[in-house]
């Protein structure tokens, strides 16, 4: 049977049917049958037309003829694990170096942003020797166990909620609505000493921070914009304290945020990671992900005498598609554009919020893609 060509009340049946229930549809009460996409347009099963605003994967736009083309040709000659040679598997890495601060290095392929950030947490744990991690009000870092536990945006959801004695939870540095505003002198210092503080709540409990992580700009925590140097002031906290900083840049990395290439470079250059991690974006939405870090945090991993294996993660196939889209982002100067575009829409927004009283903060993270205006 040809994909697309079941009655909408039947795919609508069939879901009912053999799809878990807690996996929920857009506009429950119509969903949207979509049948194929180009560009920055969806269509449904009549044709119809949609602008895709929602998609948070598709970065340099759906089906992309150079991506799609990159993954159909090497799909027709190799697709294996890791555990071969194989030269897309390298020269990704160093592309994917190359955007980054030199220590940062060392490249783990998976295939989702969780299992990044599950991986994250593993690199942290082996090279501290700690088990604590400091997470942010609101943050959403992914669907495995490891990350349910440190993302309050899911949590809090739970019936019966029991937070994990490892996990601290730290305030949301948000200017806009949070503890300290615009208006206070030190937005980033005052925030920064609250995870000081939980740091020191946690020594007295004789607990050991292993990692703070955050996304570089919260996404599903509000569209949060961190103060500058909050980061710096938290790595310096964490670090003292023997851990490490963990900068998730699956849904805000690869150029979205205009100025920089990953959020995190728009706290200044003096502030580096000690592990970054990415997905989302990074295929086009093909499912893959990873995780970098320096050599010092690697080589840690590596002594405790597991080998690390993923039956998937850098496969040919994947690298060869990851490279297209960072082909795709540089040909098309799509940080440009999402800098051109996103400080139009900024400044059409704030000309909104200025004769309208219920905009209280327009905010545009991952501009165009991702773009709200808060009220």
């Amino acid at each position: 049977m040809a994909t697309g060509n079941l009655d909408k009340q039947k795919t609508i049946d069939l879901r009912k049917k053999h799809v878990g229930p807690s996996c929920k549809v857009f506009f429950s009460h119509d969903p949207i049958k979509i049948v194929r996409a180009r560009g920055q347009y969806m269509y449904n099963e009549k044709d119809e037309k949609y602008l895709d605003c929602i998609n948070n994967v598709a970065h340099v736009g759906h089906c992309h003829p150079d991506v799609v083309e990159a993954g159909a040709k090497q799909m027709e000659l190799l697709n294996t694990n890791s555990r071969f040679l194989h030269d897309n598997l390298v020269l990704y890495a160093q592309r994917l170096q190359a955007t980054l601060p030199e220590k940062l290095s060392v490249c783990y392929f998976v295939n989702s942003g969780s299992e990044a950030n599950d991986l994250a947490l593993r690199l942290a744990w082996q090279y501290t020797g700690h088990k604590d991690i400091i997470t942010l009000e609101n943050a959403y870092h992914g669907h495995v166990s490891s990350l349910i536990d440190i993302s309050p945006y899911k949590f809090h959801q739970m019936a019966v909620a029991e937070p994990s004695q490892h996990v601290h939870v730290a305030l949301s540095p948000d200017i806009y609505r949070g503890k300290y505003c615009e208006d206070h002198p030190d937005p980033a210092t005052a925030y920064a000493e609250n995870v000081k503080d939980i740091i020191e709540q946690a020594h007295k409990k004789g607990r050991k921070i292993a990692a703070f992580i955050a996304e570089s700009l919260q996404s599903c925590g509000g569209q949060v914009i961190p103060p500058v140097g909050y980061f710096q002031k938290v790595a310096q906290h964490v670090r003292n304290a023997g851990g490490v900083f963990i900068a998730d840049e699956v849904q805000v990395g690869f150029g979205r945020v205009g100025t920089h290439f990953w959020g995190f470079q728009l706290q200044g250059e003096d502030f580096v990671p000690d592990i970054v991690t990415m997905g989302k974006p990074i295929g086009n939405g093909h499912p893959m992900s990873c995780v970098i870090t320096t050599r010092e945090v690697a080589e840690s991993f590596m002594s405790s005498g597991m080998e690390y294996f993923n039956t998937f993660g850098g496969n040919p196939v994947s690298c060869a598609i990851g490279l297209a889209v960072l082909d795709v982002i540089e040909k098309e100067d799509l940080q440009g554009n999402a800098l051109h575009i996103g400080s139009y829409l900024t400044q059409l927004l704030d000309d909104l919020k200025k004769r309208h009283l219920l905009v209280g903060d327009v905010r545009l993270v991952n501009p165009v893609l991702n773009s709200k205006i808060i009220k």
